[in-house]
């Protein structure tokens, strides 16, 4: 297969038992412009992620280092956080509630933690209540090693399955050759834990005794978008490629997805770093960007107040300053819109519980997606 690094091109690979093709699509403006964004909350820096309390409140992670409340238009910095190791990726990150928040009261959060031998920090899963303004009930779930200095590739979105398994993704932390392909280290992994930190039985590496059993697939580099299929129940992902070769990913047990083995992308000084793009034993991406959108943050919509963008995907993109939208058919990708261009680095984008779309916008703050008048 042919690999291509025109500016203006876009590869996609659909795999599938019985094919893959490949065709080139280009991102363009909508033909008709139905929305426009709405300020909710100003006045962030980078707001990692988000979640949406029962009462229509809001906590929003600052990678710096602080959870905010808001609610009412008024923030309140929540206290009780544990140490976090704030470095250039790397800090407070996603934020997730439990399926079942209502009768738990579990708030899952990844951020990057000191703990543990060596200098730097790795990515952590921990859950707490909400006391008030105070965070409670700490338990560290997972806890990423070794720790390292380096300030690239922590991941790391968190996601609940139908079956309220807790899926997280830890980035492979710069050290491309040395991660992905190693089940018994830490880093460039798709992880499944249970709610409460425990290894599920039916994990797929649990009878390999020098593996990391919280693995559920490898092979990725930098996971910053997952999400739910709201009919499949399926995880999706989107990982950062290097100069080209963002991926979107449905996430299967066990299985390799081929970083840095197989890859679209090349190196940032423009050289290869790799000559296949598919090799037996490691899975095609469903789709894949030339060149790097840069994605982050990841949502399907399936809301009633934008009937047609029913089934679609969306991406914010930090290199590009957009949000895009992806319209599939069978799970493949038929076209691709730029919206809101130019709107900033859009890190984060939910559909949330009032059916409505927000993102988060670096160095603005939240935007929610509303029709235009």
């Amino acid at each position: 297969m042919k690999r291509i690094y025109s500016l203006l091109t876009l590869l996609i690979v659909y795999s599938s038992c019985a094919q893959q093709t490949e065709s080139e699509i280009k991102a363009e403006p909508p033909e008709n412009i139905e929305y426009e964004t709405e300020l909710v909350v100003p006045d962030l820096n980078i707001a990692w992620g988000m979640a949406f309390l029962p009462d229509g409140s809001m906590l929003i992670t600052e990678k710096s280092g602080e959870l905010i409340h808001f609610k009412d238009g008024t923030k309140t910095t929540i206290n009780g956080l544990p140490e976090i190791y704030v470095r250039g990726q790397g800090g407070f990150m996603d934020i997730k509630l439990h399926p079942d928040y209502k009768t738990n009261g579990w708030i899952y959060f990844s951020y990057a933690s000191p703990d543990g031998e060596g200098e730097g920090g790795n990515t952590a899963i921990m859950r707490a209540k909400l006391n008030g303004t105070s965070l409670t009930n700490q338990q560290q779930l997972y806890k990423a090693t070794p720790n390292t200095t380096k300030g690239q590739h922590f991941g790391s979105r968190i996601e609940f399955d139908n079956q309220s398994y807790l899926f997280f993704s830890i980035g492979e932390r710069g050290q491309r050759d040395v991660n992905p392909q190693d089940i018994t280290r830490d880093c460039g992994k798709i992880y499944r834990l249970n709610a409460d930190g425990t290894i599920p039985s039916d994990n797929p590496f649990v009878n390999n005794l020098d593996a990391k059993t919280a693995i559920y697939s490898y092979g990725h580099r930098n996971p910053q978008g997952m999400t739910k299929h709201p009919e499949t129940g399926a995880i999706w992902t989107h990982e950062h490629g290097p100069q080209g070769g963002d991926e979107i990913n449905v996430i299967e047990k066990g299985k390799n997805y081929g970083w840095p083995v197989i890859s679209y992308g090349i190196n940032y000084s423009g050289t290869s770093f790799t000559d296949i793009t598919e090799k037996e034993g490691m899975e095609q991406p469903l789709f894949y960007w030339v060149p790097s959108i840069a994605p982050s943050g990841m949502t399907f919509v399936n809301s009633d107040k934008y009937p047609n963008w029913k089934g679609n995907l969306l991406v914010g993109s930090l290199k590009f300053q957009y949000l895009e939208r992806l319209i599939l058919e069978n799970n493949k990708v038929t076209k691709r819109e730029k919206l809101f261009e130019s709107i900033g680095r859009v890190r984060d984008v939910r559909q949330a519980p009032d059916g409505y779309i927000y993102l988060s916008v670096e160095g603005k703050g939240i935007f929610k997606i509303v029709p235009k008048n």
